[in-house]
Formats: C-alpha cells, sequence, structure tokens
C-alpha cells in the first residue's frame, strides 16, 4: 500500500441501500451528528450501541452494521482510554476520522426551570465538560448514565420532573425537551474527534495519509526517544501520543502514536525503519484526515 491508497466502507455498499452506522448512544447522540457529518453525502442508517465494548463486538461481527464510529479523545475531557484498548485488541481497522464541535446543553420538561431540579443526568465525558457551570448551583446532583441523549429520552418517556439531561439541541427536537441553558461546556473550543471503523480496509487514493500505530520500547533510557528520532528523520508531522500502562508489567507502557506523512518518503518507509526498535508494532490504520465540523 502506498501514501495514495486508504479505505472507505461507502464503495462497497449496494446502490440504493444505506450504509449501516454503528454508533455508541442513541438518535440524537454526538455520535449521531458525527456520523451523518462524515457521512453526508450518501444515505446511513443509525445502529445504536448501548457502549463502546458492544460497538466494537458489533462491527467485528458485521451484526446488523456495515462500518461503525467511535469517540476517541475530546478537548476537554482528554483521550477516552478505555477506548484506545479496545481498539488495540480489536480486529478493526481506522479507515477515516471526523471531528465535531461539541455544544452541551442543559435540557428539561417543559416548563420546568433550573431552580426545580434535584438531579440532571448525562454521560461521564459530558458532565466533565460542565462542571464549571453547575458550580453555581451546588442543589443539583450530576448522575452518571450511558449517553447524553438516551438521558434526554429516558426522561421524556418517564415524564421526570426535577431532572435534567446535558445533551445535544437534536436530541431537545426528537425528545420534546425544552433547553433552559445552551452551550453550557466550560470551554467553547470544546471538540471530539471520532474514528471510523471497519473489519478490513479497501484501497482507496487519499490526499495526505494520516497513519495511526501502537507500540511498547524497551524499558532503559533512550528507547522512545530513539523510534521519535527516527520519525523525525523521515519528515513525518507527529500529531498525537499517547501512553498506556501494559497490564501486568509494572511501570511499562505502549504508545499510540498519530503522524502525517509530509516527506518525500512514504509512510511504510518510516514504519520500516523503527519496526527493530519497537515491541508488538501494530497499525491500526492508514487513512484521509479528517474534517472538523460546528454543531
Amino acid at each position: 500500500m502506498t501514501n495514495s491508497e486508504t479505505s472507505i466502507a461507502s464503495d462497497a455498499q449496494p446502490p440504493g441501500m444505506p450504509m449501516r452506522v454503528c454508533i455508541q448512544g442513541y438518535a440524537g447522540a454526538f455520535h449521531e451528528i458525527a456520523a451523518r457529518n462524515c457521512f453526508r453525502d450518501q444515505p446511513i442508517e443509525i445502529v445504536p450501541a448501548h457502549t463502546f465494548n458492544d460497538l466494537v463486538e458489533m462491527i467485528e461481527a458485521q451484526q446488523q452494521t456495515d462500518i461503525g464510529l467511535m469517540a476517541i479523545e475530546n478537548t476537554l475531557a482528554g483521550s477516552l482510554m478505555s477506548n484506545y484498548q479496545l481498539l488495540n485488541e480489536s480486529k478493526l481497522t481506522i479507515t477515516g476520522e471526523v471531528y465535531l464541535r461539541i455544544k452541551q446543553n442543559l435540557m428539561v420538561l417543559p416548563g420546568q426551570r433550573i431552580e426545580d431540579l434535584n438531579e440532571v443526568h448525562s454521560h461521564p465525558v459530558a458532565i466533565a465538560q460542565c462542571r464549571e457551570f453547575f458550580s453555581n448551583y451546588p442543589h443539583i446532583h450530576l448522575v452518571e448514565t450511558a449517553d447524553t441523549a438516551l438521558s434526554a429520552k429516558l426522561i421524556q418517556e418517564k415524564k421526570q420532573e426535577r431532572i435534567g439531561a446535558i445533551a445535544s439541541t437534536l436530541a431537545a427536537e426528537i425528545y420534546g425537551m425544552e433547553i433552559i441553558a445552551a452551550s453550557i461546556e466550560t470551554n467553547k473550543k470544546n471538540h471530539t474527534r471520532f474514528l471510523v471503523l471497519e473489519p478490513k480496509a479497501a484501497k482507496k487514493e487519499i490526499q495526505e495519509a494520516k497513519v495511526s500505530l501502537s507500540f511498547s520500547v524497551e524499558h532503559q533510557p533512550g528507547s522512545l526517544y530513539k523510534v521519535l528520532a527516527v520519525l523525525a528523520a523521515y519528515k513525518v508531522n507527529l500529531t498525537k501520543i499517547q501512553s498506556m500502562p501494559i497490564i501486568g508489567m509494572p511501570w511499562e507502557y505502549r504508545f499510540f502514536i498519530d503522524f502525517i506523512a509530509e516527506g518525500s518518503h512514504t509512510y511504510q518507509q518510516a514504519l520500516d525503519a523503527i519496526k527493530p526498535l519497537t515491541h508488538n508494532l501494530k497499525v491500526l490504520g492508514v487513512y484521509e484526515k479528517g474534517e472538523h465540523f460546528e454543531y
């Protein structure tokens, strides 16, 4: 495979059939908004998964789904380390990415006021993004749930007064909720990066190859530096580096790296050069650099 080849699932879809995109969450979730932006040029059908583990299993088994979208990092809450672990242990390949500006909204059943609330429900990441807002309302208990949109859905279905949800404007529209405080995230430069996942990559030309990989190194001084020095020599633009403890090997780490091949060398040459310096080198995906969207 060369710098001009990557994959996308849409080419394999039967004409006229929507692509089934598996997301963590339910109708109105930010994953759905990201998916509809990412695949905006074709019809899609959203397939919900309750957890990220379920999402990975459904994509691997091709269970009612063709492709998946999974959040991997947020500019406020940081990296979703459990998702890095899931990705590394899976048989899936990253075939794309998309960035979405996240606007969190406090919503309630119509007629409720913020002074009336005892609890607010949402996904832990959404709550983390909004804690500063709720510091002004110490009487409100923040309750972690499986999904932002599901929180709004359950409040609407159960007609729960005195309980609010943090979710998207799309969720408010779908479930008939009233937004009483818009864009309550602490930092307005709040973006989430989502990865497109497939069981197998098909070749397709791309303009700029982005590469994601994982590896470990010898537990001795300078081991990681040697890898980074080689990548610098091959003139790659390192856009991400993340470490994760290796279970059962105290104080040793697996590194996750993203880079964009910008020099005259191919990314494959860079990978060949670092392979002798690493252990368990795994290419997680080669794909087109993602677009950024506002919602």
